[in-house]
């Protein structure tokens, strides 16, 4: 019996990230899991009854409320893992995963959600653009050009890469020269469902984590302006600066289960998905319960969202493959006034969108999909078709 590992960047709560963990927790029953840092009941009960190790931050003063501070840290606390006993190890990357030192004869398959985004893609996001700060301002740069040369040397720690899309995938081999299987994470098609009914409420919908790549700002400022009833579920760094942005029309209302969020979901006329994501497991929980996206036309939802772009009114300019039918609408400048010319646009053309065809989309998705294919790939390199539960 083959013994494996599982490492998981943190959990701190349940992500799109979490929710591919999960599945791996039911591929791998006997796996241990590493973490830099647990937050007990912060995750599902799946990954919580699993044997978790975390790394020395776990006992570092305020670093389970302020974790991203350590950032410099991390690629110390990752190469502190001692897994020389491991004859597999799995790494759910977006940070530091990817760079826990294995032994020789380890195999070590890297399931990539993005290279080290904080100072890649979104740096500007997070630490540039005239961020004030002795810390943006002078510290940063130093340290990410660190964190960026150690982020290249560690991929190469990695035997195989598998990217979570085909955005994702074109980082991998601009970063790391690598190339990656691209398997899409899943959405769980049996929890989100469409009402009989197909009811639809007065409210749009967000659900994110208040990060500042996820650009929810957009959504609040358009849908004021607008005077159009919007709903925000989630939570995170930005939390303070979004709820005092929300006035009449915009309600947060905090991360809420799963059950509530289908509710959500089933009731809103539409989600708004004005961040550029690696892949987004949020716009396909949506269509899977027959709702369609509005959605930034850049990053994962390329993938996952079949969409008109406002200003393609007539179906031969819709952009859509003939035997595909919309599932959302796309604004292409990261700005409140495109995503308010796109939500105009849904208003009028509502009539285009099916639920049963939006459904349908996101039931490529699913998660015995994903499972299958995680499953063929591992065993494709360990050679071991006993390796996998399914």
């Amino acid at each position: 019996m083959r013994k494996i590992a599982i490492i998981h960047d943190w959990l701190t709560g349940m992500r799109g990230g979490e929710k591919v963990l999960e599945i791996f927790c039911e591929l791998f029953p006997d796996a241990d899991i590493f973490t830099l840092i647990h937050i007990p009941g912060s995750v599902s009960n799946i990954i919580e009854d699993r044997k978790i190790h975390t790394s020395f931050l776990q006992k570092v003063p305020f670093a389970r409320k302020r974790y991203r501070s350590f950032l410099p840290l991390f690629p110390l606390a990752i190469e502190g893992f001692d897994l020389g006993d491991y004859d597999v190890v799995i790494s759910s990357s977006h940070c530091v995963a990817k760079g826990a030192l294995t032994s020789p004869a380890t195999i070590h398959i890297c399931y990539c959600h993005t290279p080290m985004r904080y100072v890649w893609e979104h740096y500007n996001t997070y630490f540039g653009n005239g961020k004030k700060g002795f810390v943006s301002r002078f510290l940063m740069p130093p340290i990410a050009h660190y964190l960026r040369m150690w982020d290249v040397t560690s991929s190469n720690r990695a035997d195989h890469f598998v990217a979570n899309s085909y955005n994702v995938a074109n980082r991998i081999k601009k970063y790391y020269k690598r190339t990656a299987e691209v398997i899409h994470p899943p959405v769980d098609c049996s929890l989100y469902t469409p009402t009989n009914t197909h009811s639809e409420g007065d409210y749009y919908l967000v659900v994110s984590a208040f990060a500042p790549y996820k650009r929810i700002d957009i959504a609040v400022n358009a849908f004021e302006k607008m005077g159009l009833p919007l709903v925000i579920i989630g939570g995170g760094q930005e939390e303070e600066l979004i709820r005092k942005m929300a006035k009449k029309h915009v309600k947060c209302i905090g991360w809420q289960s799963s059950e509530t969020l289908r509710e959500y979901y089933r009731g809103c006329k539409a989600l708004i998905f004005p961040g550029e994501e690696d892949f987004g497991i949020v716009p396909l929980e949506a269509q899977a319960c027959g709702k369609p996206v509005i959605a930034f036309a850049k990053g994962g939802v390329l993938e996952t969202v079949c969409g008109i772009y406002p200003y393609s009114e007539s179906t031969s300019e819709m952009r859509l493959k003939q035997q595909e039918t919309p599932t959302g609408v796309f604004f292409a400048e990261q700005t409140s006034e495109s995503l308010m010319e796109a939500v105009k646009f849904f208003e009028r053309n509502k009539n285009l969108f099916d639920p049963l065809s939006i459904r349908r989309n996101a039931e490529g998705f699913d998660r015995q999909i994903f499972k299958e294919k995680f499953k063929q790939y591992v065993e494709r390199f360990c050679n071991d078709k006993d390796i996998v539960t399914m």
